[in-house]
């Protein structure tokens, strides 16, 4: 047989090229890297590391980033950024645990204090969107303004004091395991679920790309930018209000220093997720995977007593990797 008809054509290898630089082939990567992470921790582990508390710890750990993640997944694909998301957070669950509050839900229903979260999440990144879309800050600037004045707000309606979570029905929710899976990994599952079919089976998501591949092409095809951008970052603020929620329900108190620092690991996913810091490319199932990696690492280096010094050298280094892949895929990917 001759080196002419041994060599694959030249359409299957560019398909396959294809393939593993997009959404399938990064995705599968994501989960070859998993997997891997999860074999060291067995070696080094052993039974702690496999025992399935151990994995539902994981996964309760991850739940919060997670839901928070697929909010900032939708603000990174559209080319933009939110650094205020942790603050956010933090401001949802001290508003939602004030005297007042939680004195209405015990009068009415304990879903008071989820909605309270919500509609301040909400509105918080509403104000965002309305600064980067009609105020034309960067989103750097705009969030990072968000970041400081909620944390800020937070610790004024607190007065820097934890506040209880009271209302007995709220903590019995949360206390909820069915099927042995508690309840902060079914939020998590569902929100995931339902930020999958926004992104990739609407017109919300099919905007989204569009504007964080080319905004002004985007424009010119009849997408009204800036309204969708408000959108955008009222999603994101309404993930860190259900954030919020989630915190109550793991830790049962408001504090002000909830979610500090919460932004970088969920950026940080959403990286190592696939999601191009550019814009315009990224995946709900990615972003999962991003988290998951995450936090396993995470329970890898505590397990095996590392300090959190060497935790978050690791943690930057994989972080470069990402974006290092990330380039190199979308060199290709141009290439051919």
């Amino acid at each position: 047989m001759s080196a002419s008809t041994a060599a694959p054509p030249a359409d299957e290898t560019t398909g396959r090229r294809s393939w593993l630089s997009g959404p399938a082939g990064r995705n599968v990567g994501l989960v070859v890297a998993l997997a891997l992470i999860c074999v060291a921790g067995v070696i080094t582990g052993g039974e702690r590391f496999a025992d399935i508390d151990n994995v539902v710890t994981i996964l309760r750990a991850a739940a919060v980033t997670g839901v928070v993640a697929i909010g900032m997944t939708f603000v990174i694909i559209s080319g933009g950024i939110d650094l205020s998301v942790g603050s956010v957070l933090g401001l949802t669950g001290v508003w939602a645990t004030t005297v007042a509050t939680q004195t209405m839900a015990e009068d009415i229903h304990w879903l008071v204090m989820v909605f309270t979260a919500l509609a301040v999440g909400l509105a918080a990144g509403l104000v965002n969107g309305v600064i980067i879309a009609y105020g034309r800050v960067v989103p750097f600037i705009a969030t990072l303004a968000m970041l400081a004045s909620a944390r800020g707000l937070a610790e004024m309606i607190s007065d820097r004091q934890t506040q209880r979570v009271d209302v007995a029905g709220f903590t019995d929710f949360f206390d909820l395991d069915p099927l042995g899976v508690p309840m902060l990994i079914w939020i998590f599952a569902l929100v995931a679920v339902a930020g999958w079919f926004l992104l990739n089976r609407t017109t919300f998501g099919r905007r989204t790309v569009a504007v964080g591949g080319n905004a002004e092409a985007a424009r010119l095809a009849g997408i009204k930018v800036k309204r969708h951008t408000l959108y955008i970052y009222g999603l994101a603020g309404l993930a860190a209000g259900i954030g919020g929620v989630m915190m109550l329900g793991r830790t049962t108190a408001g504090t002000s220093t909830n979610g500090v620092l919460l932004e970088l690991d969920v950026i940080a996913a959403v990286v190592v997720g696939g999601t191009l810091l550019a814009g315009g490319r990224g995946t709900i199932v990615g972003t999962v995977f991003g988290v998951l990696i995450f936090n396993t690492l995470t329970n890898i280096f505590v397990l095996n007593n590392m300090s959190t010094s060497a935790q978050s050298v690791a943690k930057g280094v994989i972080i470069v990797a990402a974006v290092l892949l990330q380039q190199r895929f979308a060199n290709r990917s141009r290439s051919t």
